[in-house]
């Protein structure tokens, strides 16, 4: 959560030293592996280094997790949303999809660990819905949806 409001504020000093007053809006989402003591987390998109690509990080979080049985490979995404106001002000939102990852990539579509993550409801992988689809129930539009509903809320 403090990823996201610390990514808005830097943007928001940036902009004030550019001679600009506006909102800003950041967002910080990441991977929780529960059998991983909720890794990789934050460092979702570093995870295995910097140095890698996706495929090489899906197949480190594949041999982590080599031989945990599907039950308990349960994971979730998160995301974390914050609104910086010029006055100061913040918002901070989450939004989070419950799901476990396969023990081989499923589906084409989508990115990062999306081939990965099954989502039990719509039972498919991320990466076998469509974009349409993800933006019903991803982790990022809950965020929004959650973050539009406090700025409502304190008019």
């Amino acid at each position: 959560m403090g990823n996201a409001l610390l990514k808005a504020r830097a943007l928001a000093r940036q902009l004030l030293d550019a001679g600009i007053t506006a909102s800003t809006l950041a967002d910080d989402s990441g991977l929780e592996v529960d059998e991983l003591e909720n890794r990789p987390g934050i460092h979702s998109a570093r995870y295995g280094g910097d140095e890698i690509g996706w495929p090489q990080r899906r197949a480190a979080l594949l041999a982590e997790l080599d031989g945990v049985p599907e039950a308990a490979r349960t994971a979730r995404f998160l995301c974390t949303m914050a609104l910086v106001k010029p006055d100061g002000d913040a918002f901070i939102a989450t939004g989070e999809v419950e799901g476990r990852l396969l023990t081989a990539e499923q589906g084409t579509g989508g990115f990062g660990y999306d081939s990965l993550f099954y989502c039990p409801p719509l039972d498919r992988t991320f990466a076998e819905i469509t974009e349409d689809e993800k933006n019903v129930v991803s982790h990022r539009r809950r965020a929004a949806d959650a973050l539009l509903e406090a700025l409502r809320d304190s008019e």
